[in-house]
């Protein structure tokens, strides 16, 4: 069925894949392919009677009718191209493996083994597995941080600068923004020394979908003047878990490379579902989004304010992490003057006033407040902030623990993918200091990595992750747990 756009009506308020989708499952069609559960028909009664049939309905495969992700034609391709200009970008591609799969094409979509690439030492490890997949070769950058708070702040145009000058041969440059915690970098300043330097800029804005459709938002990667990014739709707007984008603009990227690995690093099986939310996400942002961001920021800075108010915790301002920007969406909420660790807090709040937060740390707790949240969800969380800090002591500040992220990284003596691919022995991470690590290990969340394969493991390293994991963090890592093991360079 084709669709027209009326002129008095914007071409935004299309989603021709979810249109596509929502015409087909009112055809009478006899369904003699994946999957198997034959449009909902197979699906266990439990499920179908909790959620309704149309779900079911809607999850197809490739056909005539909803085009192909890797060959799109028709409706993916319109989707996709919309996408693109609601981005400010030449190209959108739809991710279904999230922003890991976003990064991983990012990294091996520009890259060639040896290429060297300016990366901070603090990125999520999808990036490193990219590194080992694309066998470039890291420079690693470190970030501020805010010792009062115990925070990573992010990566400086000061400290990109130093690297570009020790490195000339590097090929790109690689920024987080924002981190975990919402602190965005001065990405304007780092895109404009990347490119008179002629370097490659990508960005991993995972936690970023929304910057683009606010304008007290920090500046997103598209409008800084990136060459590439890669956002998780489903984190802080309205696509489904798993449901990313990829932007490219400017000339510096081959598109043909970049369609080439996503070949390589997507489902062959994309899930129609999660792409028809990234169809109905786009729309909602670019027709609703500022009206949507409005309402959210002005609760989530007043919530702030009023949590600063109860004695006892602080709520993370933008002025602590200057010069850097704070994203107002996520609330970072310090409990230790409750003598409370951050993991303890989460669970009080979970188990009895029935509040899930998003992370905690050894001192802190982490909410994310969307344009799905107002002022009763604000007030649900301020009710039970409040009753946590009136059920503690007062003034019985938590031990300082000293548990920083390590920060004092060693120097990489093999490659990530040298180390990853070496021969190894397996011995207790307790007695790995000194030894090459040949595998990550992360506290998850936000699941930077502690160790990863090519550095010494440093005796603050194995420190950290024992220290975390007393106090009830989740450590991720083969055999993290049991007996707490790890491969090292043989």
């Amino acid at each position: 069925m084709k669709h027209r756009t009326s002129p008095n009506r914007s071409p935004q308020s299309r989603a021709p894949l979810f249109e596509a989708l929502a015409d087909y499952v009112k055809q009478p069609k006899a369904a003699f392919h994946t999957p198997g559960h034959k449009q909902g028909r197979g699906i266990d009664p439990a499920w179908r009677q909790l959620v309704g049939d149309n779900i079911f309905r809607m999850d197809l495969t490739v056909l005539p009718e909803t085009d192909c992700l890797f060959h799109p034609t028709g409706v993916l391709k319109a989707a996709q191209a919309l996408a693109a200009k609601a981005y400010q970008a030449d190209h959108s591609y739809f991710l279904v493996n999230g922003s890991t799969g976003g990064n991983l094409a990012m990294l091996m979509g520009v890259l060639f083994p040896g290429d060297k690439i300016i990366v901070p030492r603090h990125t999520h490890k999808s990036v490193i597995a990219g590194l080992i997949m694309s066998g470039a070769l890291p420079v690693y950058i470190h970030p501020e941080i805010n010792k009062e708070w115990g925070l990573i702040l992010n990566v400086s145009p000061e400290t990109v600068e130093r690297s570009l000058d020790k490195n000339p041969g590097a090929r790109a440059v690689f920024v987080s923004s924002p981190t975990y915690h919402g602190i965005c970098c001065d990405l304007e300043k780092i895109v404009k020394l990347a490119h008179l330097n002629d370097r490659v800029v990508m960005v991993d804005q995972a936690h970023g979908p929304h910057f683009l459709f606010h304008p007290s938002l920090p500046t997103s990667a598209m409008e800084a003047g990136a060459d590439i990014c890669v956002e998780s739709t489903h984190k802080l707007i309205s696509g489904l878990t798993q449901a990313s984008m990829l932007h490219v603009k400017g000339p510096n990227i081959d598109t043909r490379d970049l369609e080439e690995v996503l070949l390589l690093t997507q489902s062959t099986s994309p899930s129609y579902l999660l792409m028809a939310s990234l169809d109905l996400a786009r729309r909602q942002m670019a027709l609703h989004g500022r009206e949507l961001l409005e309402k959210s920021i002005k609760i989530s800075v007043k919530l702030k304010k009023d949590i600063n108010a109860v004695k006892g915790l602080y709520c993370l301002n933008p002025e602590d992490v200057k010069p850097f920007k704070l994203d107002p969406s996520k609330l970072i909420v310090f409990v230790d003057k409750l003598g409370l660790t951050g993991y303890q807090a989460s669970q009080i709040l979970n188990e009895k006033y029935n509040i899930q937060a998003e992370m905690a740390d050894w001192d802190h707790v982490a909410f994310i407040f969307t344009l799905a949240d107002g002022p009763a969800e604000a007030g649900k969380l301020l009710a039970a902030l409040k009753a946590l800090a009136g059920s503690c002591q007062p003034n019985t500040r938590l031990k300082k623990l000293d548990i920083q992220f390590p920060s004092n990284y060693p120097a990489m003596s093999l490659t990530p993918r040298e180390a990853f691919f070496a021969g190894y022995k397996t011995i207790p991470l307790k007695d790995s200091v000194g030894e090459i690590s040949t595998e990550f290990f992360t506290v998850y969340p936000p699941g930077i990595p502690v160790i990863v394969p090519g550095e010494r493991i440093t005796k603050e390293a194995v420190e950290y992750l024992r220290d975390m994991k007393k106090i009830g963090a989740i450590l991720v890592g083969p055999e993290a747990g049991q007996p707490g093991k790890i491969r090292v360079v043989a």
